[in-house]
């Protein structure tokens, strides 16, 4: 089992999912203080649940999810329920590095475990097809269907894949899918 969160959706409010950001600053460290009486610091997805059960709006998530300390970092996807509320959270265990708002020259954001002003990865380059992928896609397209066609494309689909959960707020529907990648499938 685990008590923490990592992806819901609170109807009607916002969407969360969370993404492992690779950091030097990381885990490790952030346990090690926990263990050595800073427990003031959250678990991850401890601080998803709390944002789940006790923020009442997208603004107020969107500021738990940035300010508090963490064990590690991460990265928190938000999505609200108004035209424009949308971030990613890049986080270090201390405090937001960057927030990344959806405005009105784009009508996606997109994050692939890397942070978005650096080049990714060249072994775990998801992100230009992904992109490539959403362009064609376009807004008009972009329901459950497309957007699980976008997340099902080698190589934004590999063997780093998890599950793809597609949401939306004003309804509450979650859909969940264990994926597999079958070979060639990269990186790792």
């Amino acid at each position: 089992g685990y008590a923490g969160v990592i992806t819901a959706v609170k109807p009607g409010y916002f969407t969360l999912s969370m993404d492992e950001r690779f950091n030097l600053d990381g885990g490790y460290i952030g346990l090690f203080k926990w263990f050595m009486g800073d427990t003031k610091q959250k678990w991850v997805g401890f601080l998803a649940r709390d944002t789940m059960i006790t923020a009442t709006s997208y603004s107020a998530a969107k500021a738990m999810l940035a300010n508090t300390t963490m064990l590690a970092p991460a990265y928190f996807i938000l999505g609200g329920n108004k035209a424009g509320e949308a971030c990613v959270i890049t986080r270090a265990r201390t405090k937001a590095v960057d927030i990344w708002n959806m405005n009105a020259t784009m009508w996606y954001i997109l994050e692939t475990n890397y942070d978005h002003w650096k080049a990714p990865l060249f072994l775990d380059d998801r992100r230009t097809q992904a992109n490539f992928c959403m362009k064609n896609l376009q807004q008009k397209n972009a329901g459950f269907a497309g957007l699980f066609n976008v997340l099902s494309t080698k190589p934004v689909l590999n063997k780093e894949t998890t599950y793809t959960a597609l949401m939306q707020v004003n309804s509450g529907k979650l859909e969940t899918y264990l994926q597999y990648c079958p070979d060639p499938c990269y990186p790792w």
